[in-house]
């Protein structure tokens, strides 16, 4: 009896452009090349690093450093404000090359996407072909260089363009997928942060090969829901499609102050102009009847985080207070942001086009 055929392999791309604001401005003033750059915020507004090129992270800056930090790592860091607008433009002649070989793109940022080339018929349908020649592309047509990863799934095609950063093309072949997997620290894994990290390392997991001998029912004890994800990708197995259209699960502003607000007094005074913010937001993205639940952010001066949030369908400022109070006893600290926002009823919503900087 004949068997049906297996699946053919899908053929997916990740493609990274290497620090991609910082490569604009150096694409842009060339006698930045070479010294070390950042864009983000001024220190003295306790602004932060957006990201910076390999010149300043060799001095150990990194995105989502405060600038004052990364100006003590390296004095003669140049910070730059960002220039949203030159990079959409960036962004936007981008997305066009990916286009041109695929429908199926989903854009994750400015400078990041995920392409399913499975059914191109570009270099006789060879990603890897394809992967080259959108990295040539890129370089001519917009002056910066992106670095891809060419995979059977998206996990494996995300961590393979950053395994030769920058200006890298790395390819991870069917065949390869599993010893290549096995060989990845725990660290590598999707949604394996310090705190998970450090746990697995406890528990004697240092490697996708040591976690694959921990049976699900293990690793769901240890980390709950969180542990049929672990099973899965340590085995390689991701089945996520390239989506095209993007659901939008939240809306939200916040606002780091210059100065931290003391006490929750402060907090309440800075509350109002948030939620009108906030409000315009929703109504931009055409999210008014898809509110689900609010929520309140809390960065304290230490830099700990705390995220208050309850079901709601409407902007009710007497519930933002509530979430506020809740928050703030968490730290009783001084706070440096405040932010407020909605999450939406993702089954409520239609597709739609991925919102760029919003």
């Amino acid at each position: 009896m004949l068997q049906p055929a297996a699946p053919r392999p899908r053929k997916i791309i990740h493609c990274d452009c290497d620090c991609f604001y910082a490569a604009i401005e150096m694409r842009d003033d060339p006698s930045l090349r070479g010294r070390p750059v950042a864009v983000g915020g001024r220190p003295e507004t306790r602004g932060v690093v957006a990201t910076c090129n390999y010149e300043a992270r060799r001095f150990g800056v990194r995105s989502a450093m405060s600038s004052a930090q990364a100006l003590r790592r390296c004095p003669e860091l140049i910070i730059l404000p960002p220039a949203m607008e030159k990079y959409r433009a960036a962004s936007q002649q981008i997305l066009a090359i990916y286009r041109d070989y695929t429908d199926l793109v989903e854009p994750l940022s400015l400078d990041e996407a995920y392409l399913d080339v499975t059914g191109a018929h570009h270099f006789r349908g060879s990603a890897t072909r394809i992967a080259q020649d959108i990295k040539a592309r890129i370089a001519r047509t917009v002056g910066i260089t992106a670095s891809a990863g060419v995979a059977p799934n998206k996990f494996l095609a995300k961590i393979a363009s950053d395994w030769n950063k920058p200006d890298g093309l790395y390819v991870v072949r069917p065949e390869d997928a599993d010893a290549f997997v096995a060989a990845l620290s725990v660290d590598k894994l999707f949604g394996v942060g310090r705190v998970t990290a450090a746990k697995l390392h406890e528990l004697g997991a240092h490697t996708c090969a040591d976690l694959r001998t921990w049976p699900l029912v293990e690793l769901q004890r240890h980390f709950g829901r969180f542990g049929l994800r672990l099973y899965e990708l340590c085995r390689g197995i991701d089945e996520r499609e390239v989506s095209p259209v993007r659901v939008r699960k939240s809306v939200s502003v916040e606002q780091t102050y210059a100065v931290d607000l003391p006490d929750l007094a402060a907090c309440l005074a800075e509350l109002a102009p948030l939620l009108e913010q906030l409000a315009a937001r929703v109504r931009r993205a055409g999210a008014e009847g898809e509110i689900h639940k609010l929520f309140v952010k809390l960065r304290f001066a230490d830099f700990s985080r705390t995220t208050a949030e309850c079901l709601g369908q409407t902007l009710d400022a007497d519930q933002y207070r509530a979430l506020l109070h809740t928050a703030f006893s968490r730290g009783g600290l001084p706070v440096r942001l405040l932010g407020v926002g909605v999450r939406l009823d993702e089954g409520a919503q239609a597709p739609q086009l991925p919102l760029f900087g919003a």
